[in-house]
């Protein structure tokens, strides 16, 4: 089929050329099958292109150089005239040829990478939907660890202490509590209430700031007043502590909610009165950075924070005591460092973890916005 085309195409050429050949000059009409050959070797092939070019010199040769129809070329310069076009024809062939080649090569190419990058994308989203899977798995299993911990303990301790106070009222009178025991009973019960209560609202604030409805509150007030709030409601948590304050003097005012931030300093407090030894000093510094942002920070004396847990550490249920060596196991939801995380970056800052300065223990450094003027 196509070496046929490829012979029709140099016939119908000869056939509608042929009677214009004494007002035509032969360069004309080489150039006219020098065409047909190129269009056939784009389109046909090498192969259908050369035939086309023997075919072509044969006509070229019997119907117009003279003397016409017949073989003989009677005029050096026809010869030479001939020659040149057999060449040049074979090689515009090979050339139109190898081009149409490549061009192929190439498009088989790009077919063969758009089916690779397809299979790559599959295994891609596969690889995703199976970490996915690996992630929701691993959440679960940590919630399931928080509601055991901090729901059925206290639960637990809560049903206890309220059994033995039935117990010993009433007709039954089992066990015998004094006035002492009966107030250490009752002020347990509220402690592990609130302990429930602080879950149930780290959760909803959690929640919250994973959907994008935290709902701050901006306003503009002093960072040592933000500080002073949360030392406040940290005081009977950092009773056996020294408190070292370093403002800077003349901070400006930040655009923030106030309540929000004191709640971020509140628990880096709670968290250095945690992880450090009584009689240990804790450190907390503000100043402005020159680059519109305050920043604050709270250091403390303890066992610090590794460098591979430094991340980690703000991740939703991450309780680094289920990993420290130190004896002293707080207690700890693993909502709070994931709270002020959400809590700083819905502010537009950045809160990181790192080593206090005088190379002992942990520094939680938060920078936040100055605001707009």
């Amino acid at each position: 089929m196509q070496y046929g085309g490829a012979l029709l195409s140099v016939a119908l050429i000869t056939l509608f050329l042929e009677p214009f050949r004494e007002t035509i000059n032969t360069t004309t009409i080489a150039l006219a099958f020098l065409l047909s050959i190129l269009f056939i070797a784009t389109f046909l092939g090498r192969n259908p292109a050369l035939l086309a070019s023997t075919a072509a010199m044969l006509c070229f040769n019997y119907f117009f150089i003279p003397p016409v129809r017949t073989w003989t070329i009677a005029d050096p310069q026809n010869l030479i005239a001939w020659a040149a076009f057999l060449i040049t024809a074979i090689t515009a062939g090979e050339i139109s040829a190898y081009a149409k080649r490549r061009a192929e090569e190439a498009e088989r190419q790009k077919r063969e990478i758009e089916r690779l990058y397809e299979e790559l994308k599959t295994a891609f989203a596969k690889a995703s939907e199976a970490e996915g899977l690996r992630q929701s798995e691993k959440l679960k299993s940590a919630l399931l660890d928080a509601v055991t911990h901090d729901l059925r303990t206290p639960l637990t301790s809560i049903k206890v202490l309220a059994t033995t106070l039935l117990e010993s009222e009433g007709g039954r009178r089992t066990i015998e509590l004094d006035s002492d025991s009966k107030y250490e009973f009752l002020e347990t019960i509220v402690t592990e209430t609130n302990r429930l209560n602080q879950f149930i609202e780290g959760m909803v604030e959690l929640a919250k700031i994973e959907a994008g409805s935290l709902g701050l509150r901006r306003g503009w007030d002093e960072v040592p007043e933000i500080i002073e709030a949360a030392l406040t409601r940290a005081e009977k948590l950092l009773q056996n502590r020294h408190i070292l304050l370093k403002l800077e003097e003349n901070l400006p005012l930040v655009q923030v909610d106030s309540k929000s931030l004191a709640e971020v300093v509140y628990t880096l407090l709670d968290n250095a009165a945690k992880y450090s030894p009584d009689g240990s000093n804790i450190e907390i510094t503000a100043h402005n950075t020159g680059q519109d942002t305050i920043e604050i920070s709270v250091a403390d004396e303890g066992e610090g924070v590794p460098a591979e847990w430094r991340e980690k550490i703000f991740d939703k249920f991450f309780r680094i005591e289920e990993t420290t060596k130190s004896a002293k196991k707080p207690k700890g939801m693993g909502l709070g460092l994931a709270i002020a995380k959400g809590i700083i970056e819905a502010h537009g800052g950045k809160i990181r973890a790192t080593d206090n300065t005088n190379g002992k223990g942990a520094k939680f450094v938060l920078t936040v916005p100055i605001g707009d003027e």
